[in-house]
């Protein structure tokens, strides 16, 4: 059994649409990157990579890389995963924390299980998904960034 953590945090700003686990969310602003920015999803394929001992999501899918430009994140999510079973690993659960003070997460967030569900070939009561503020503080609390935290674990098949 192997343990995995992840961390993302990006900025919002207008003019993006906004996806979190692979869900888009009606919100006035989007997370800025060089793909879709889905947080939660970039924190769990680092996870997913840490858990394999594979580096991070930056040196699989480099951000200076234009085939990555605009990719919806379920995508490297996608081929983290099918880089995770050519090594014979299986995932056993996920464990995700969303922090924002906006939008509410929770109408959202089977969506979100089922998703990430699918593409990683596993129950979707294996997936945890959490919702928190930062009460203010920082630049998540200010409303201007959203981060994910995610843990997963997997055993060698």
């Amino acid at each position: 059994m192997r343990i995995g953590v992840g961390y993302d945090v990006h900025r919002l700003v207008e003019g993006r649409r906004l996806f979190l686990g692979g869900v888009e969310i009606p919100f006035e602003k989007g997370l800025l990157g060089h793909s879709d920015a889905d947080v939660l999803l970039h924190a769990l394929c680092d996870a997913l990579l840490g858990a394999a001992g594979m580096g991070d999501i930056g040196r699989h899918f480099p951000d200076t890389d234009p085939q990555y430009k605009g990719i919806a994140s379920l995508q490297l999510l996608a081929k983290t995963s099918q880089m995770i079973q050519k090594t014979g690993s299986v995932v056993n659960n996920v464990d995700a924390t969303i922090v924002a003070e906006a939008p509410k997460i929770a109408p959202y967030s089977d969506s979100m299980r089922e998703n990430i569900a699918k593409i990683l070939n596993i129950d979707h009561n294996s997936i945890n998904i959490k919702a928190t503020t930062a009460e203010g503080l920082g630049v998540i609390g200010a409303g201007d960034a959203i981060a994910a935290y995610c843990v997963v674990s997997v055993r060698s098949g």
